[in-house]
């Protein structure tokens, strides 16, 4: 899938992360193991801090625990 500028302007606005940061991001993701604990923390904490939200340590874990588990929903959807 391939995004247009239109969609990283966007994106910016709403959440204030530029382009680059979103598209340094997916590349970690796809260059890591993600059922790798550290891998998994470390693209936590990026995501905590480009959010500005902080994740507890038990929320961290029960979120890596979910993936290593593997029982992320499939479709997006059910996550709404």
């Amino acid at each position: 899938m391939k995004f247009g500028d239109e969609f990283f302007k966007k994106v910016e606005k709403k959440t204030k992360v530029d382009k680059n940061t979103i598209l340094d991001l997916a590349q970690k993701l796809q260059d890591g193991n993600m059922k790798d604990e550290a891998t998994l923390r470390e693209v936590i904490r990026t995501l905590s801090s480009m959010t500005n939200r902080n994740v507890s340590k038990e929320k961290e874990d029960k979120i890596i625990d979910t993936i290593l588990k593997d029982k992320v929903p499939k479709n997006v959807e059910k996550l709404f």
